[in-house]
């Protein structure tokens, strides 16, 4: 059976962040989140790289961009996209998820989706880590540097049990 190990990354790996500097309030915060989860497991800080795109709809095709290079283990993509007045949060939002899956499905590498949808800016902040003086969500930075750190476990082990090449 696989099942990769959330708490320990295999050596030598690296993992790019793509992250969206519209709305860095939040998005800020879920890059340091994803940070210090990755540092926990024990990724090198040079062995991390940060891409910095314009808005969330540019995750994509930066992401994609850096998982056709290979030399990444996972790629967490990370945005706000904030509903206003008109529909064009869900359109932007509705792209953005289906770019982010077609890029994991056809390049073979884990991308992550920590891409929020809120209401609200208050909403968004709560799920990017909030104020610490209050209770509050996760941050939804940490859970996709988790899920990254699985993945590249799980396909790690599969690799390795198959003969497979490691990344």
């Amino acid at each position: 059976m696989f099942e990769g190990d959330p708490s320990r990354l295999p050596s030598g790996v690296r993992v790019a962040v793509v992250v969206s500097r519209y709305n860095a309030a939040v998005t800020e915060r879920m890059l340091a989140g994803a940070a210090r989860t990755l540092a926990a497991a024990g990724l090198d800080r040079y062995r991390l790289d940060v891409a910095r795109v314009p808005g969330a709809f540019e995750l994509p095709v930066v992401a994609d961009r850096l998982a056709a290079t290979g030399e990444y283990a996972a790629v967490i993509c990370l945005g706000a996209i904030i509903r206003g007045e008109t529909t064009h949060d869900q359109h932007i939002a509705a792209a953005v998820a289906l770019g982010i899956e077609a890029i994991g499905r056809t390049r073979g590498t884990p991308v992550l989706f920590g891409v929020l949808t809120c209401q609200s800016i208050e909403q968004a902040v709560a799920r990017a880590g909030g104020d610490e003086r209050v209770a509050t969500h996760s941050n939804k930075g940490e859970e996709c540097a988790e899920a990254a750190i699985e993945m590249i476990s799980l396909l790690h082990q599969i690799a390795t049990a198959t003969g497979g090449k490691t990344r």
